[in-house]
């Protein structure tokens, strides 16, 4: 018999999938949504996962922008 899970694959670079991997780590159990880590740039997650995942990486990004000072 086969089992087969509904997932969303995301496929990125090494410092992105170990930054998704740490967040998925620093949230409670109930809310973890990684499914399978397949290889270092590799993953298998949840399918509702995705914005979540966005809206992580883009206020990582916000608060790691250099801006000039006037």
């Amino acid at each position: 018999m086969v089992n087969a899970t509904k997932g969303m694959f995301i496929s990125c670079d090494v410092p992105m999938a170990q930054f998704i991997i740490n967040y998925n780590g620093s949230l409670p159990a109930s809310q973890k949504f990684i499914i399978h880590i397949l290889d270092n740039t590799h993953l298998f997650v949840q399918p509702h996962a995705g914005e979540m995942i966005r809206n992580a990486i883009q206020e990582f990004r916000e608060q790691n922008s250099y801006e000039k000072p006037n």
